[in-house]
C-alpha cells in the first residue's frame, strides 16, 4: 500500500531558519519583515480590524522602514496577500523583555492560524536571540474576551497582572507574559 503523501507546514517561520516550521489548521501563511510595498494592504487590514486610523501607520514604521529603530520588529503575514501584522519592542529598562504593541489580522482571516503564525514568528526569532519575557497587552471589557483566549488558550501566554481602569473607566489593562525558551 503507498504511504500517504507527507502534509505540508501551514505556515512557514522565517526567523534565521527558513527551515523552521510550524504546523496550525490554517491556509499557507508566509510571515516576514513588513515591506514598504505592503502598507496599502495592511492599512486596509487596519481599517477592516477597526484598531485605529490607518494613517497613522506610516509614522509607526517609518522608523523601521528608514532603519532608525532597527531593535524593532514589524511583520507582516501574507496568504495570497497581506492578510495581517505584528508590531514587537524590547521594553525599556529591561534585559530580554519584549512586547507584542500590535496584531492586526484581517476579518476575513481570522480564525484561521494567521494570528498564530505572526505570534510563533516572533517568539522562534525573541528565542533564537536570547530574550527571556514575551509580553501582550489587552482590554478587559467583554469584546476582548477573544482576544484574551487566543493569548491564553492558544498561545500559552498566563494573566499575569490586571491593571483595574487602565485604559478608562470600567476598563482594565489585562497583561499576560509568556517565558521564552533558549532556541
Amino acid at each position: 500500500m503507498p504511504s500517504s503523501p507527507k502534509p505540508r507546514p501551514r505556515f512557514h517561520i522565517d526567523a534565521g531558519n527558513p527551515d523552521a516550521v510550524a504546523d496550525v489548521a490554517a491556509p499557507m501563511v508566509t510571515v516576514r519583515p513588513l515591506i514598504p510595498n505592503d502598507l496599502p494592504s495592511l492599512k486596509t487590514v487596519i481599517d477592516r480590524v477597526g484598531l485605529f486610523p490607518s494613517d497613522l501607520l506610516d509614522g509607526m514604521v517609518e522608523g523601521w522602514l528608514s532603519g532608525a529603530t532597527p531593535e524593532e520588529i514589524w511583520l507582516t503575514a501574507e496568504a495570497d496577500g497581506p492578510v495581517g501584522l505584528a508590531y514587537c519592542a524590547p521594553e525599556r529598562m529591561t534585559s530580554g523583555t519584549w512586547n507584542v504593541l500590535l496584531i492586526a489580522v484581517d476579518p476575513d482571516a481570522q480564525r484561521r492560524g494567521v494570528g498564530e503564525a505572526l505570534m510563533a514568528h516572533v517568539e522562534a526569532r525573541l528565542s533564537a536571540e536570547g530574550h527571556r519575557v514575551l509580553l501582550v497587552e489587552t482590554s478587559g471589557l467583554p469584546a476582548f474576551e477573544g482576544a484574551r483566549r487566543f493569548y491564553g488558550d492558544r498561545m500559552g501566554f498566563d494573566e499575569e497582572a490586571r491593571i483595574r481602569e487602565f485604559y478608562d473607566r470600567g476598563e482594565d489593562k489585562v497583561i499576560f507574559r509568556k517565558a521564552l525558551s533558549r532556541a
